[in-house]
């Protein structure tokens, strides 16, 4: 849906492909991968910036920490039900 029907015009959307890609939350770990990788999600360029210091560095490895530790819970679930629902259908394999 970037390129036109020569496809030459990718190259100029990639780095928005990539973006909207990164920012979508992840039906697996109900976060974005931006926002697992960095602990908040990305700066659309329209919200207003806050005044003051940045946060502690102890308030930002704890706020990533809780982020990519429940992104990791749900996969280990989302792999389990989908082991679970595979063994359904699985048979005893053939003795030769």
């Amino acid at each position: 849906m970037f390129i036109d029907h020569r496809q030459e015009q990718w190259p100029e959307w990639l780095s928005a492909a990539e973006f909207a890609y990164n920012n979508k939350v992840h039906t697996g770990t109900k976060v974005s991968p931006f926002k697992a990788n960095n602990g908040q999600d990305p700066r659309m360029g329209f919200e207003l910036r806050k005044k003051g210091k940045f946060e502690e560095a102890n308030k930002f490895m704890e706020r990533m920490q809780e982020i990519q530790g429940k992104a990791k819970a749900v996969l280990v679930k989302a792999q389990e039900d989908m082991k679970k629902y595979a063994d359904r259908h699985r048979g005893d394999a053939e003795k030769y």
